[in-house]
């Protein structure tokens, strides 16, 4: 038994009487193996494989809401224009191009609000509709029909007595 600097005898641990270590191994190094390490990569692609539906249509989801109000506030600038400036306003709604467009006469307005990536306008005619908003005429009813790619449908109405934009959810059947 190994002796104390007191004088008292008892069990050394190996890490404290270096001379008891010299004919054993060393302790093998702490850390990750390969199989813990593909086991740990293998389960986060399983969560990311799982998920990734999931999150790609949240993402579609919240573009078509973005898109449709983007329109609601579209049209209501256009309204707004033609009944305070007392200017006619022309709208135009481009299904090729998936964009919305305002001019007036006065050469400084131009507005064009282009849809996001995957919203398209919901239409069996391609070429563009024209819409004159005259100045103290009522608001024509509109009715702007957006689809994304998943399917999922959006209207966003203009509203002929207040001239204020609607926006609704059309539930798949």
């Amino acid at each position: 038994m190994p002796t104390f600097s007191v004088g008292r005898t008892g069990s050394v641990p190996w890490a404290s009487w270096p001379a008891l270590r010299i004919g054993r191994r060393a302790r093998p190094q702490r850390g990750v193996t390969l199989l813990e390490m593909i086991v740990v990569v293998a389960i986060v692609g399983l969560i990311v494989g799982i998920s990734f539906p999931a999150i790609t249509a949240g993402i579609d989801a919240v573009r078509m809401v973005s898109a449709t109000d983007s329109v609601a506030a579209f049209l209501n600038g256009a309204v707004n224009r033609a009944q305070r400036r007392q200017e006619a306003v022309e709208l135009i709604i481009d299904p090729k191009e998936n964009q919305l467009s305002a001019y007036s006469n006065d050469p400084t307005f131009t507005r064009e609000l282009k849809l996001p990536e995957g919203i398209a306008f919901e239409t069996e005619q391609p070429e563009p509709r024209r819409i004159i908003l005259l100045p103290g005429a009522s608001v024509p009813g509109i009715s702007i029909h957006l689809i994304n790619h998943r399917g999922a449908r959006r209207i966003v109405r203009l509203d002929p007595m207040t001239g204020y934009p609607r926006v609704e959810s059309v539930v798949a059947k």
